[in-house]
């Protein structure tokens, strides 16, 4: 591996932000436990309205925040937070945005249902790390995207910044874990990805957009996929599989660094 490999983490939830839950527990304990094996490492989550700002000391990064990002043809303001965790010495950017993040709730509302532009919010949150870190001109070995909010974040980079040289040989890796949605991810999400300039040919599967489809989709623009939750679908494990993609089922649940470790090794070594 490299000396000092650059590992970007984004996640769709993680503590102490929001409550404990398989995504946020690994979410808020890898990034520091890969930076004290001596990565350097960059930690994006989304900023929801149910996370009190004050209480967690976010403030408003203003150089990295103002730029436009079009989403189905209109416009949204990219505000960039960011906040610390102390005792850790880890540093949290927040992507924030008034029209898809100002709700006091994550990814469903007070009846439990999925927020009808989750597909758009979804979106915006991957462009938004992406031209982040473009800004902070910070060229990532490994992007480990976390849950499903995160997913889109693979296709970007492996489309439409493909030959940006920020990201050209950046690998990309998706944990799953057990936070699949019923129903579809939104409408009209095709016609959206398509105006996004993705190849339509490869949208297909995304016309039933179910949970199961979404994850295969992205499946073709992976390196590797993590096994990370208790209850993941095997289907979507065996297609990651049969389509090339490495594959990582921690094997020691209570000594895990080592094996992400090795896992960020064996997919940074690895020429396509």
């Amino acid at each position: 591996m490299l000396t000092k490999p650059k590992i970007l983490y984004v996640c769709q939830e993680m503590m102490p932000y929001l409550p404990e839950s398989e995504i946020s527990g690994i979410c808020r304990q890898l990034p520091q436990l890969i930076q004290e094996r001596g990565a350097d490492i960059r930690t994006f989550m989304p900023r929801y309205g149910s996370i009190n700002e004050r209480r967690n000391q976010l403030h408003e990064v203003i150089r990295l925040s103002g730029m436009n990002i079009v989403i189905d043809d209109t416009d949204h303001q990219l505000i960039i937070k960011v906040a610390s965790i102390q005792n850790a010495r880890l540093q949290v950017y927040f992507i924030d945005n008034d029209d898809y993040f100002m709700r006091k709730s994550t990814l469903t509302d007070a009846s439990g249902g999925y927020h009808i532009d989750n597909d758009e919010r979804a979106m915006f949150f991957s462009r938004g790390v992406i031209e982040t870190v473009a800004k902070l001109r910070w060229s990532p070995d490994v992007i480990h995207c976390h849950g499903w909010f995160s997913a889109f974040m693979p296709v970007y980079i492996k489309s439409l910044y493909a030959d940006d040289p920020l990201f050209k040989n950046t690998k990309t890796v998706l944990s799953l874990y057990n936070d699949s949605f019923s129903g579809k991810l939104g409408r009209d999400i095709v016609h959206k990805l398509i105006m996004e300039n993705l190849d339509p040919d490869r949208l297909d599967s995304l016309e039933d957009s179910t949970y199961a489809n979404l994850i295969k989709y992205v499946i073709g623009f992976l390196d590797g996929i993590v096994v990370a939750g208790d209850d993941v679908d095997r289907e979507l494990v065996d297609y990651a599989a049969s389509c090339g993609v490495k594959v990582l089922e921690v094997k020691n649940p209570d000594n895990y660094v080592e094996e992400y470790y090795a896992f960020y090794d064996e997919i940074i070594s690895e020429t396509k």
